[in-house]
């Protein structure tokens, strides 16, 4: 069975709100594609961690959400996916108050797709205290 993807919306929709995400989404067929969380380091880093491989990452949370969608994206290209096959991102950032400038370059990678989503905020990220965006994304291949 092919692959199949379906937003679902509520009874109460009001298709004049603009909004980065889907209520529900509802597969049929495909297989579940988990991506690790990535932020704007490079997905392959080392562990422990280095210091100097972070010295690039910019301090704005706009720069940094297009680096990590870039690895997203790394992701599913490996895979054979696009981000219209992802269902559900959660996506963790260190200040709520710059939601909207991650949403301003989410819609240069999502288009009109909108996948589920979760947006949390947090203290700080676990690779190192410049990073301010992490996502962790769920898609479904064929």
């Amino acid at each position: 069975m092919a692959k199949r993807i379906e937003v679902i919306h509520t009874a109460d929709r009001d298709p004049s709100v603009n909004l980065p995400y889907a209520p529900g989404i509802k597969v049929t067929g495909g297989s579940l594609l988990f991506l690790a969380g990535v932020t704007a380091a490079k997905t392959y880093h080392n562990h422990p961690h280095i210091e100097s491989e972070f010295d690039d990452i910019p301090e704005d949370v706009a720069a940094q959400t297009r680096m990590a969608l870039e690895n997203v994206k790394a992701g599913l290209d490996a895979c054979g996916a696009a981000f219209s096959d992802v269902v559900q991102v959660t996506r963790y950032l260190t200040n709520i108050d710059e939601q909207d400038q991650l949403n301003e370059v989410w819609w240069e990678y999502f288009g009109n797709h909108r996948p589920g989503t979760a947006t949390i905020e947090i203290t700080r990220l676990a690779a190192h205290t410049k990073l301010k965006v992490e996502l962790s994304a769920i898609a479904v291949v064929d």
